[in-house]
This record gives structure tokens, C-alpha cells and sequence, in this order.
């Protein structure tokens, strides 16, 4: 996230009718192959926008604090802060990026489970109150460096499903609810209200019955300690399909409906992160070396081509060390798109072609560029026969994607492009928000989208 800052001021292409995404994506490949061939992301911030409006139409009584790590670029963030969203900040670099943009301190809230107590005390010296704890030492700092503190308790639940037990696990059980309540007294901490958090991995809608009924004890228990809860934190989890939205607010729409009814003056938020920004970014990688090895070198995970034919490992200009990071801990859901780089020498034109359905596939793996053997994006996959200079399209790659790289082997950040159609942008107009009013670092420029199949480029299915 370091160094996002600096690129406060952006522009904003706006598409016009008949041009989409697509026309744009093969446009800067285009312009790469030419000219740098780095990787770059392409934002279709329309995308947030209608995230936004699903959420107001789904669950509009739960007011969304959106994660700021997952995805911190300043074009994302100040996008949100037009539509109204409130905050989620893990650190003193996200408070201080979200506040620049005139966010009132009680539309941010601050949810590292491990706090810094310098971070604490920003927290405390900017205003942002309302923070949530899981056990008696995080409340003992609080309490010491946060007198206007008001704490949500951070309570486990049982989504031990989903292949997540060799993950960190935070939240405190309901049975040392009683003894943190106790401590608060003592401390005078101020507890309004109670956090949990379902794993978008799980399937099992019971947790979030069994969740809302822990909430529910916790707040009964809080009340006979004379604390005033008003704040209720469903946690993140919401993988962005309006389905799953959909599947949640019917499991957890009669739940509120009995343990924290319309006008019982609980507020219910929630703290949503890739809903918002997976579907809205997708990256562009180039090929820079390529191995032909034995096709039985490969594990069993997908059918064999043949075993006299090759395989191939593709190195390409990210990996796990930039974009890929969140590929250490997960696997990636994202099949890439093949641009081929065809090179007329004839007439010094330069083609882009896109994957043939009746190309012949081989068994190929996805690395990324530092050689080091956690560095693999794809164990197996099937994809014709690349070259270097050729280049892949992945999508959904706006969540835990955009930070700023490591040093090693020196990646560079790939560019951010930012793009929006008409119709999106009227669409925020008749909702009151302009980029005069709110968005004070947009700066919209026509699309840049000139070529055509004269000009030597190619989209070829």
C-alpha cells in the first residue's frame, strides 16, 4: 500500500458507447508490447459502482465499513467515500488515507486484532473511537492510550469448515465474554457492541445462525454490566456474486428481525473488501522466458496432453512477490486469457491474437519472475503453445492484489488504469455525486481507444 499517495492525482477514461472493457484491455496490450511490456491493471470502476447499488437493493439496513487493506488504491477508496461507505482500517496508513479524503471519523473504524499502541494513540488523537478487541491485553492497551474508546468485542465462530485450519484464527469464546465485560468495567473501557467474522469459504449458513445467537448472549450479558450496546459488526466474508448476497440476507434477515429488531436502536455494519474490488480490476502479464519439460514432470492434477507431447513452464513479469501475494495463502480462481504477440515483418506491424478455440493445448504451469520455488501462480493448466512476448489476461484480480511490491529481484508496480462507462457515470450523477462535490482527485479524460484492424491490431477469437 506504501506509496499509493503519491499517485493522488489520476485520470478517468470514460467509455463511450460500443466501447467496453474488452477494447480497452487489448488497447494498452497493445501500447505495452510496443513500448515497455510491463504488467498493468486495467480498473473498471463502474464495477464498484454497481457492487454498491446490489448492496443498497440486497441488505440496505446493513451499513458497509469497507476493508481498506483489501485494496487501498486511492481511486477505489475515494470512489467509496462518494457513495457513502464507511471504513475499516487495520492500520495508521489507512486511517490517514481514508481521513485525507474528509471521511468523518465515525464512518471509520479500526479492526486490527494486534494494534500498535503508537497506532492506538493516532486512533485516539484523530478522532476514530470506535475499535474492536478479542482479549484482555488488547483491552488493557486501549484502556491505557484510548480514553474515548468505544470497543466492539471481537467473538469467534465455528467456521472451522472450508479448509482453514492451518490459518490465524481470531475472536474471543462466548464463555470469556463475562470475564472481558468484567475487565472493561474495571478499566473503564466503554463496550457498544459485538464483532464476528464468517470466512467467504464457508458454506454452512448455520454459522451465522449460530453467530447471531452468540451476539445476542453477549449483548444480554453486556446489559447486566450496565454497558450501552448499540453496534452490531456481521464481519466480512461476501464474495461479491449478488447470489451469495442474496443467500446470506435470507438466512440473517429474520435472525436480526428477532435478536436486534428495526428500532431497537442496534445499528448493524458490516466490513466488506473483495465484494466491492475483485470483479473490478484485472491484470495483464507478459511471458518472459518459457521451459519445454517432460510432460510427466507434472503432478496429477490435470489430464494429460500426451506423454510424448511437451509441457511448458511460463515465467512471467508478476508473481507472488507483487500482484500474486494473496497466492501464498489461497489458491488463485482465475483461468488467464492468452493474447498471442504475432510481429509482421513485412509491413513492421505488430498483431495481437487471441486463443483459437482450435489451437492444440498442452500441459503448462504459471511462475512467476523471481525463480524461487514458492513463486508459482498456476500448478496446471492447459493453454496453447506461448512465446515470450506473448501476454495473459486475469481477471477478478482487484482484491489483496494492488500493493506495493517487494523488493526482490526488483518488480516494478504495474501500471493502474482507471476506466468508466457513460452510463455508469450518469448513473452516480442521478444518485447526487459529482466529481465537483465529492471527488475532488478525479480527472475525466475521453477514451484513448483509437486503433482499429488497419492500424495492425487484431482481436481474433
Amino acid at each position: 500500500m506504501k506509496g499509493f499517495i503519491d499517485d493522488a492525482n489520476y485520470s478517468v477514461g470514460l467509455l463511450d458507447e460500443g466501447t467496453n472493457l474488452g477494447n480497452v484491455i487489448d488497447n494498452y496490450v497493445y501500447e505495452h508490447t510496443l513500448t515497455g511490456k510491463n504488467a498493468f491493471f486495467v480498473g473498471d470502476l463502474g464495477k464498484i459502482v454497481k457492487k454498491h447499488s446490489q448492496w443498497q437493493n440486497v441488505v440496505a439496513q446493513i451499513k458497509p465499513f469497507y476493508t481498506v487493506k483489501c485494496n487501498s488504491t486511492p481511486a477505489v477508496l475515494e470512489i467509496l467515500a462518494a457513495l457513502g461507505t464507511g471504513f475499516a482500517c487495520s492500520s495508521k496508513t489507512e486511517m490517514a488515507l481514508v481521513q485525507e479524503l474528509g471521511v468523518s471519523p465515525e464512518n471509520i473504524i479500526y479492526i486490527s486484532p494486534c494494534k500498535q499502541v503508537s497506532q492506538i494513540k493516532y486512533a485516539a488523537k484523530i478522532g476514530v473511537n470506535i475499535m474492536t478487541c478479542d482479549n484482555e491485553v488488547e483491552l488493557k492497551k486501549i484502556a491505557r492510550n484510548h480514553p474515548n474508546a468505544k470497543v466492539l468485542l471481537h467473538i469467534a465462530t465455528e467456521d472451522n469448515i472450508g479448509g482453514e485450519e492451518g490459518n490465524m484464527k481470531f475472536g474471543t469464546t462466548l464463555k470469556n465474554c463475562r470475564h472481558l465485560l468484567e475487565c472493561a468495567k474495571e478499566l473503564d473501557v466503554q463496550i457498544i457492541g459485538v464483532k464476528f467474522h464468517v470466512s467467504s469459504t464457508c458454506k454452512e449458513s448455520q454459522v451465522y445462525v449460530h453467530a447471531l445467537s452468540d451476539a445476542r448472549c453477549v449483548f444480554d450479558m453486556a446489559g447486566e454490566f450496565g454497558f450501552t450496546m448499540n453496534m452490531l459488526d456481521i464481519g466480512g466474508g461476501f464474495t461479491g456474486s449478488e447470489f451469495q448476497l442474496e443467500e446470506v440476507n435470507h438466512v440473517i434477515s429474520p435472525l436480526l428481525d428477532v435478536y436486534f429488531p428495526e428500532g431497537s436502536g442496534i445499528k448493524i455494519i458490516s466490513e466488506p473488501g473483495s465484494y466491492y474490488v475483485s470483479s473490478a480490476f484485472t491484470l495483464a502479464v507478459n511471458i518472459i522466458a518459457k521451459k519445454v519439460v517432460e510432460n510427466d514432470k507434472f503432478s496429477s492434477g490435470v489430464e494429460k496432453t500426451g506423454s510424448d507431447e511437451p509441457a511448458f513452464m511460463y515465467y512471467m513479469n508478476d508473481g507472488v512477490y507483487g500482484s500474486f501475494a494473496s497466492k501464498l495463502s489461497e489458491d488463485l480462481n482465475t483461468i488467464p486469457e492468452v493474447h498471442k504477440a504475432i510481429k509482421n515483418l513485412m509491413k513492421k506491424n505488430l498483431f495481437l491474437q487471441k486463443y483459437k478455440e482450435d489451437e492444440p493445448l498442452f500441459t503448462s504451469s504459471l511462475w512467476g519472475p523471481s525463480c524461487d520455488e514458492l513463486d508459482q501462480i498456476v500448478e496446471n493448466c492447459l493453454l496453447p503453445e506461448l512465446n515470450v512476448g506473448d501476454w495473459l489476461i486475469f481477471d477478478n484480480m482487484g482484491a489483496d492484489s494492488l500493493h506495493e511490491p517487494s523488493a526482490f529481484n526488483d518488480c516494478q508496480r504495474p501500471t493502474i488504469y482507471y476506466m468508466m462507462s457513460f452510463s455508469d457515470w450518469y448513473e452516480m450523477q442521478d444518485a447526487g455525486i459529482t466529481s465537483d462535490t465529492m471527488m475532488k482527485n478525479f480527472f475525466f479524460v475521453p477514451s484513448c481507444i483509437q486503433l482499429s484492424q488497419g492500424d495492425g491490431f487484431s482481436s481474433e477469437a
